[in-house]
């Protein structure tokens, strides 16, 4: 792989890994979970964890990084919207 391509794919992993940080904090700091949708955070969790599966099978250790991270995010905003919604 070329040092272009590792580039693009750690500054795409770093964005999406970073948009779920806001909505977080907000439901952190608010509690407000009304306007979240139960079923597209479940979806997408289930989703994160595959793809931090299918990373560990290949050993590709970008892919697992992000996908820990955006599974952590990801999930806690499902948590939250259990909890409070």
């Amino acid at each position: 792989m070329s040092d272009m391509q590792e580039w693009i794919g750690g500054i795409a992993a770093t964005l999406t890994t970073c948009s779920f940080i806001p909505q977080v904090w907000r439901v952190l700091k608010t509690r407000h979970t009304k306007d979240i949708s139960l079923s597209m955070y479940a979806l997408f969790t289930g989703g994160v964890a595959l793809w931090l599966v299918y990373g560990i099978l290949l050993g590709a250790w970008p892919v697992i990084i992000a996908n820990c991270i955006t599974l952590v995010l990801a999930g806690m905003v499902l948590v939250l919207k259990v909890r409070f919604g």
